[in-house]
């Protein structure tokens, strides 16, 4: 086996022993409150990580794109959620034929929608099952509560949709300023989804999927009596926008980038790692919750203060840094620096042990 520290650089790193405590924790909080765990690819975009999720009990997985699902189901990874409002017609067909091959599950969160894909799948033999999106304070997609009901009853009228759950996600709990805050909004999600089933159910719709959890949430999402599962993604690798919410520490995160330093001036250093491998994301949300562009790990004395395409320029103060030497950065947003490499050098305790191919990266239709 070789050092992480051999390698060319930059190299995408992927830290196993944590990993698999991140996984770990994840199916240990799903185990004790008796619900499902339906991670999202998204963040790693990866057959072998899906399959470790699956082989640690997850019921399915979630992703964002239909070409996503495509990848996923080409692996023989059944279960899949779309958790995106699909309409265009030339990708209704495309879900068409997947969900001929795999279960697939659909986000709906209009009756516009609605009906163009109960068109499109007119002549199937099964009906497409689906779940309705509810907002639950991100007011990107999904539908208000006040409006679930009809929609759900229109829902039920269409012989090729069959619904069968509701979900909401709460993005904007990356903008949280506090743990209180992130706690009320963990509470808000869940009530969404909770209240929006009863409705349905006072209506005489029943609901069998109750699904929440973003990585800042799924821990108290996972308590709220009703639920019946989570979906983190970020969570299998946590990253520094995570560490800035008081959600992880540095320690638990698995995903890093390998770099190397290519110039030393007396004001600053530069590593070979600028916004291609490291992206310019400082925080989501409006919420700026970390400083530079990626930790540098064992060198708090190096602030990584701007990039360009292929630079990474930090500011010092008496670092032993010198020309070559290699270091791990841990980056502010680990769904997006994933998408950036073709692969994963895996490693356990520095010792590389594997490649996985990134399969999804750069699918985004």
């Amino acid at each position: 086996m070789n050092s992480i520290h051999t390698l060319d650089t930059p190299a995408l790193l992927l830290n196993l022993n944590q990993l698999e405590n991140n996984l770990n924790e994840i199916r240990d909080i799903a185990k004790q409150n008796g619900i499902d765990w339906r991670p999202h690819i998204k963040t790693h975009k990866s057959v072998n990580i899906a399959k470790m999720q699956l082989e640690k009990g997850a019921c399915g997985i979630t992703v964002a794109k239909l070409e996503e699902a495509e990848v996923m189901a080409a692996a023989n990874i059944s279960n899949i959620l779309i958790a995106y409002p699909l309409a265009q017609p030339k990708k209704l067909e495309r879900l068409k034929k997947l969900s001929s091959q795999t279960k697939t599950i659909l986000a709906i969160d209009s009756f516009e929608q609605a009906k163009i894909v109960n068109s499109i799948f007119s002549g199937c033999s099964q009906p497409l099952e689906v779940w309705i999106k509810v907002n639950s304070g991100l007011n990107r997609c999904g539908i208000e509560m006040e409006e679930i009901v009809e929609l759900a009853q229109k829902i039920k009228t269409m012989n090729h949709l069959a619904l069968t759950g509701i979900f909401t996600h709460a993005g904007h709990s990356y903008a949280a300023t506090s743990q209180e805050q992130i706690e009320k909004i963990a509470e808000d999600e869940a009530k969404s989804v909770i209240q929006s089933a009863e409705l349905c159910e006072q209506a005489g719709i029943q609901i069998q999927h109750r699904s929440v959890g973003s990585t800042p949430t799924f821990k108290y999402g996972a308590k709220m009596k009703g639920i019946t599962e989570i979906r983190p993604g970020n969570a299998a690798f946590y990253d520094m926008c995570q560490v800035g919410l008081g959600v992880a520490e540095t320690k638990q995160c698995a995903l890093t980038v390998l770099a190397s330093v290519v110039s030393k001036k007396k004001d600053r250093i530069i590593f070979d790692t600028g916004s291609k491998a490291l992206s310019l994301d400082q925080g989501a949300h409006g919420n700026k919750s970390v400083v530079g562009y990626g930790k540098v790990i064992n060198h708090p004395e190096v602030t990584i203060e701007r990039l360009s395409e292929e630079h990474g320029v930090a500011t010092f103060k008496d670092t032993q840094l010198k020309m070559n030497d290699t270091v791990e950065i841990i980056p502010n947003h680990s769904c997006v620096v994933a998408n950036l490499f073709e692969d994963y050098i895996v490693h356990r305790d520095g010792e590389v042990v594997d490649r996985w191919n990134v399969n999804a990266r750069g699918m985004m239709k």
